[in-house]
């Protein structure tokens, strides 16, 4: 991890300084090097082995020991090149990898091996290292040339040829001799197979513990996707793999081998997401030719990664299979301007993986179903096929827990007839091999901690631990403890000590508490990744103290919840109903109502079989109310009272007699329907969709009617707490089998419209007959397309072309094909909560693509919350959260006509708004980053390539007196005359002129806008208000956040500064790692190059102080107020009407613009004219500086004490003319800046911030 821990060695701190300063190089391929030299085989025998039994020419590392010189010069040539860090020779250096050249027998050979190239590299480094640049040596720990993860015999799927045991022990004498040889960091590179990884991981941890006079050495890691899919070997997403290594805290973590820069882009980018590491990047010199040699020459690599710089993706860069000095050399020369990529901090989740990322996001996910039917415990048919080992039928099951929407599944099979540990080995290494299961993080459940490591030590994954406690002793609990760490994975801690098993409220808390204390203070645990198991007890029993076993349950999870913090809870949900074993129905029932009332507690996580858990709302109000006096313990006859009703079940209600199952069939067809897709029943679904579609005139009305109220049901269920994740994917099962039937009724008819239509000529072709053209896409990570899948249907029956690019769409496809194919509207679809994090990429990058069409998210675990806070401030286009299917017809609608197109997305952008502020103003702590870390990471507009605006046309002041009010009312924006009158009308009629459409506010305000119309034109022919203004323009630089005005623009130093305006920067943390912190300063050139600033200020109010005295005399407030805002519009008319003379005449840097006024309203030129007391300058003090050069109070504007303008009608403001220049908000800031602020000014600190006081971040004495 990139962030400093206490008492780390000075080499971690020495590594974070270069790495937060500059972008660090690594060097190239070795092997590439070593064939240049065309060695043979008695040069790679040397005398040592003249005479080995086996031939050694290929194995490159040997040549450390037998060719010390080569090996030496090739490290001299990468250190010339620019490589602050040079690997060790050591890629195949472990006695299995050595085991192919017979290297493996005496340990000296491999010692050997590592300890001179950890020797020779640090003298090469350590003779290129200066005092300003000191030089570093990688300990290259490579995969090895066997795989934990995968199985080498295609006939035996759980079958391995080497242990977890055996690699870590071959990874640890590496790790020693490189040590010993003096390398600074240890590298584990070309990880194909995390669980190789691990194992080098776990061997670096242990051998540091067993060598604590040994100070620790930062570890990088560095993955290899191997294809397009963006995947491991061993079939890892990029945020899966960090997941499964992150408990390592890597120094720094990267990805290389396998791909060209260009592939590997988007995955390093994702790694910059997920991870709060440093990052590195090396890929090969291009893909393999033919012959398996790398053509990509050393200008076109180091192009490929230039915008890996340029974009701040990486820390560390250089190159791998194909790469030499000079492509070391063009890389160091693409990155010379480069800033480093800034580790972002991750939120504080419990995180786990199996195949892809699971992250437990209370915002997103409130419970964690976790399978509990790979349990010999939990299921009996599991358990008869483990004792017959019947694996195929026990991958069944695991595999029908995932389809049931399982998001962990637990594994036990502590069983006295079976090894329990041979047992646990083998099914963890098949359901490696099977994608399906080992998408999700396994549970590796046993009272046998032995049995435990086996599970631990076969699967690649983040899983959890179940379990360990503290029965045995706090020794023993720290042991386990540590080891659970060390192999990385998250535990479950049972509510037990040396006294037995908790099962009142206060020893539950008490037990739970002092593991807590050990785990977080004493082992260092990462608080989230702890789940306590308070116990789950039987209850109704008929033993009176078992009865407040539930409550205590509730009690102590809420405490937990509440005192120990990032800790979760969950439980064996089962063992609550034990007592009526036999009454499956019963059973079922009181797992709903518990989970439904622990969940409210706290309770987030439960082994549970959630395909069979009824809906909270569908249990019977007779049998709801028995079931919670017994879990909630409300009377003392609770349990006789459900021991009885239990009688009278028999069975249960599952045996109901087939006439009362199907009672819902004699419901209308939409009843059945709905109840079908609440209930998750497909049986009839087919044959109901086919009657429904038979009933109405077109397939659509069947999706859109019945369907969409029972998912609407679904959804409000699941948001309620009362639908578990399982049961809502059975209804999207549902649905996606009824959607099936109309299908293929909606695109023959579809076909047969547009056949229609272009044999009667009312289309050139099939494309012309539609109303827009869409892009939609399942985003990257996410399998899931059923509400994509709707969407489709539903546009294409609205005239609307659907490109749909399925599931895991990476965001580089979605943008190329909006681009390629015109796209009108792209639509962004997840289920999952990683999805979320994915949309906020995918708008980022449309944003960088140079994209403007609307973009709408939808989705089940997307909100218009999260879309306004996180997606819509990252794309300048319209972005629109979807609320469901049902509604995208009239969403895409709205934005595709160009008459109500603007209306619509200005009254989503003002709805986003109040969100973000709604958000923000909620937060009890907002983030920022200080002064100087935000200007540096300012807006660093490249001058040479985007040059500032012309000369003016002149320098200095020009007045312009009682200048003409014809002039200036075709630039009136009505908009704020309407709301200073409260009229506002509703989309798609709201603002000017279109509010005159509005039923409830249009006649009047059409009667408004004509008396107004009247009033103006009177005022133009009587000169009742008088406009007069200033402008001017001045010789000006940046200096720092300030800028500059001279009276010589040939000379411009002290000697001709005639003002100086002062700036804010924005320090509120924003979460794009590219993001900029922007003042006003960031738009004009510094010194060395010409540029200019000009300023304004305007009048309409002189005569409105009389004219509006006049109608108060008269007791007319209509018309004072009237008076009023149309002087205001008159003022701000004119302070358009100038801007739009001064980028086409005065200043003329945009001589040739043609806009209407109504673009001009809009901003839609070059240029801002940002005003202080305005967010952009939230300082009404700097209007002092403005009238010292303006001299506007010489055309009757002034200014009062608290420097509001005079008369009231006015507008001021400053002129910036660059392409980059941008309005924007400076929000709150630090303390830091304002004593910087204050400093600038020549103000007391006090001064200071009482003009700042409404954006200062921090409290002030007064």
């Amino acid at each position: 991890m990139a962030q400093p821990r206490e008492g780390e060695p000075a080499i971690f701190g020495e590594l974070r300084a270069a790495m937060q300063s500059r972008v660090m190089f690594i060097d190239g391929a070795m092997g590439t090097m070593i064939q240049g030299y065309k060695l043979s085989e008695a040069n790679f025998r040397g005398e040592r082995y003249a005479n080995h039994t086996h031939d050694l020419k290929g194995n490159n590392d040997i040549l450390s020991v037998t060719r010390p010189d080569v090996i030496r010069a090739i490290h001299d040539k990468y250190l010339a090149a620019g490589a602050d860090f040079i690997e060790t020779n050591t890629f195949s250096g472990t006695s299995i990898a050595q085991a192919d050249y017979e290297l493996d027998r005496d340990p000296k050979d491999v010692y050997d091996i590592n300890f001179q190239s950890a020797k020779i590299a640090c003298e090469a480094a350590a003779a290129a290292s200066t005092p300003d640049r000191k030089r570093y040596v990688l300990g290259a720990i490579g995969p090895t040339n066997r795989t934990l993860s995968i199985s080498p015999d295609v006939n035996d799927p759980a079958f391995r040829n080497i242990t977890f045991t055996e690699v870590a022990e071959a990874y640890t004498a590496q790790i020693e001799a490189l040590v010993a040889g003096g390398v600074h960091v240890l590298l584990v590179e070309t990880i194909f197979d995390t669980l190789n990884a691990k194992a080098a991981l776990f061997a670096i941890d242990t051998f540091f513990a067993d060598h604590p006079e040994l100070e620790k050495l930062p570890v990088f890691v560095s993955g290899t996707i191997v294809d397009a899919s963006g995947r491991t070997l061993s079939g890892q997403t990029t945020e899966a793999f960090w997941t499964s290594i992150a408990h390592a805290r890597p120094f720094c973590v990267g990805l290389n081998c396998a791909l060209g820069a260009k592939d590997m882009k988007s995955y390093i980018e994702r790694l910059g997401r997920c991870s709060d590491a440093f990052i590195i990047a090396y890929p090969n010199a291009g893909l393999p030719n033919a012959m398996g040699g790398y053509d990509q020459k050393p200008s076109e690599m180091g192009e490929e990664l230039h915008p890996f710089g340029a974009e701040r993706l990486v820390n560390v860069v250089g190159g791998c299979c194909g790469s030499t000095p000079d492509h070391i050399a063009a890389i160091v020369e693409s990155f010379k301007d480069a800033k480093p990529h800034v580790p972002k901090v991750q939120p504080d989740m419990l995180r786990l993986s199996g195949l892809e990322p699971f992250v437990l996001d209370p915002a997103m996910v409130n419970f964690v179903n976790v399978g509990e039917r790979c349990n010999v415990a939990g299921s009996i048919l599991f358990k008869k096929h483990v004792i017959a080992g019947n694996y195929d039928k026990m991958l069944e099951i695991a595999l029908k827990q995932v389809e049931n929407g399982a998001q962990v599944i637990d594994l036990n099979f502590d069983e006295g007839l079976l090894d329990s540990h041979a047992v646990m080995r083998r099914f963890c290494n098949l359901l490696a091999t099977e994608p399906d299961v080992a998408k999700v993080p396994f549970m590796i459940d046993s009272s046998k901690f032995g049995v435990i490591e086996q599970g631990l030590m076969c699967t690649q994954g983040k899983c959890i631990v179940n379990s360990i406690s503290l029965k045995a002793g706090e020794d023993e609990f720290r042991r386990h403890a540590r080891l659970v760490q060390r192999y990385g994975a998250a535990v479950v801690v049972m509510a037990f000590d040396e006294d037995g098993q908790a099962a009142t409220t206060e020893d539950k808390i008490r037990i739970c508490t002092r593991a807590y204390r050990i785990l977080v203070d004493e082992v260092g645990f990462y608080p989230h990744d702890i789940i306590f198991d308070p116990n789950i007890l039987t209850v109704a029993t008929g033993i009176e103290e078992h009865n407040s076993y539930a409550v205590s349950f509730f009690e102590a999870t809420e405490a937990i919840r509440k005192t120990l913090p990032g800790a979760h809870v969950s439980g064996g949900v089962s063992n609550i109903s034990f007592s009526f074993r036999g009454n499956t129905y019963l059973r079922e029932c009181m797992h709903s109502a518990f989970l439904y009332h622990g969940i409210k507690r706290g309770m987030d996580m439960g082994i549970v079989n959630a395909g069979l858990i009824p809906v909270y709302t569908d249990i019977p109000e007779n049998l709801l109310k028995l079931i919670e006096d017994v879990l909630l313990n409300r009377t003392d006859e609770a349990t006789e009272a459900l021991l009885a009703h239990s009688l009278t079940m028999g069975k249960g209600v599952k045996r109901q007699s087939d006439e009362e199952k199907n009672k819902w069939r004699e419901l209308t067809v939409q009843e059945r329907l709905s109840h079908a897709l609440v209930k998750g029943i497909d049986e009839h679904v087919v044959n109901d969709t086919e009657e429904a579609r038979l009933a109405y005139s077109q397939p659509l009305e069947v999706i859109e009617g019945p369907l969409m109220d029972g998912m609407r049901i679904v959804g409000k269920l699941f948001g309620d707490g009362k639908l578990f994740l399982p049961q809502v994917i059975k209804s999207a099962r549902v649905m996606k089998k009824a959607v099936a039937v109309l299908i293929p009724y909606m695109e023959a008819a579809r076909a047969q419209e547009a056949e229609e239509a272009l044999k009667r000529g009312e289309a050139a072709s099939e494309e012309d007959m539609y109303a827009g053209k869409m892009v939609i896409a399942t985003v990257k990570g996410d399998v899931h397309d059923i509400g994509k899948n709707i969407v489709k249907v539903v546009c294409s029956c609205n005239n609307i072309f659907v490109e749909d690019l399925g599931v895991m769409t990476p965001a580089d496809k979605i943008i190329d094909t909006a681009i390629e194919m015109k796209a009108d509207v792209v639509g962004l679809s997840g289920l999952i909560t990683p999805s979320l994090d994915e949309m906020v990429h995918v708008a980022d990058k449309m944003e960088k693509a140079g994209l403007k069409m609307p973009l709408l998210i939808g989705g089940a675990t997307t909100s218009k919350m999260h879309t306004a806070v996180k997606v819509a401030p990252r794309y300048g286009g319209a972005v629109v959260h979807v609320l469901d299917a049902s509604r995208s017809v009239s969403v895409i609608s709205s934005l595709l006509d160009p008459k109500n197109q603007e209306d619509f997305i200005a009254d989503v952008a003002d709805e986003y708004e109040e969100l973000r502020e709604e958000h923000y103003s909620g937060l009890e702590e907002r983030k920022y980053v200080s002064l100087a870390t935000a200007r540096e990471r300012k807006l660093a507009v490249d001058f040479a390539k985007l040059p500032p605006a012309c000369k003016p046309s002149f320098l200095g002041v020009k007045q312009l007196v009682d200048f003409p009010i014809e002039k200036v009312l075709p630039y009136v924006d009505w908009n704020p005359f309407f709301q200073v009158w409260q009229l506002r009308g509703k989309y798609p009629n709201r603002g000017y002129p279109k509010i005159f459409n509005d039923a409830a506010v249009g006649a009047e305000a059409k009667k408004l806008f004509d008396e107004a119309v009247a009033l103006l034109d009177g005022y133009a022919k009587n000169k009742t208000l008088k406009l007069n203004g200033v402008i001017g323009f001045w010789p000006a630089n940046t200096v720092g956040d300030d800028i500059e005005l001279y009276s010589d623009d040939e000379v411009r130093d002290d000697s001709t500064r005639i003002e100086t305006l002062h700036t804010l920067r924005q320090q509120a943390e924003k979460e794009a790692e590219d993001a900029t912190y922007l003042a006003m300063s960031d738009f004009v050139a510094p010194k060395g190059t010409k540029d200019y600033v000009g300023m304004f200020a305007v009048t309409a109010g002189i005569g409105a102080d009389e004219l509006i005295e006049s109608h108060k005399k008269e007791l007319d407030d209509y018309g004072a107020i009237m008076a009023e805002a149309l002087a205001d519009r008159l003022a701000e008319a004119f302070a358009e009407y100038l801007h739009e003379e001064v980028r086409r005449e005065h200043w003329g840097y945009a001589s040739a613009e043609t806009l209407s006024a109504e673009d001009l309203i809009k901003i839609k030129y070059q240029g801002i004219r940002p005003a202080p007391g305005y967010p952009s300058q939230p300082d009404h003090s700097e209007k002092w500086r403005m009238w010292n050069v303006l001299k506007a109070e010489e055309v009757g504007i002034g200014l009062t004490e608290s420097l509001a303008m005079t008369p009231a009608a006015s507008v001021s403001g400053l002129y910036f003319a660059h392409e980059q220049s941008q309005y924007f908000a400076v929000g709150k800031i630090q303390r830091d800046q304002a004593e910087d602020y204050a400093r600038r000014k020549g103000l007391s600190q006090t001064d200071a911030e009482k003009w700042l006081r409404p954006i200062l971040a921090y409290d002030t004495d007064v």
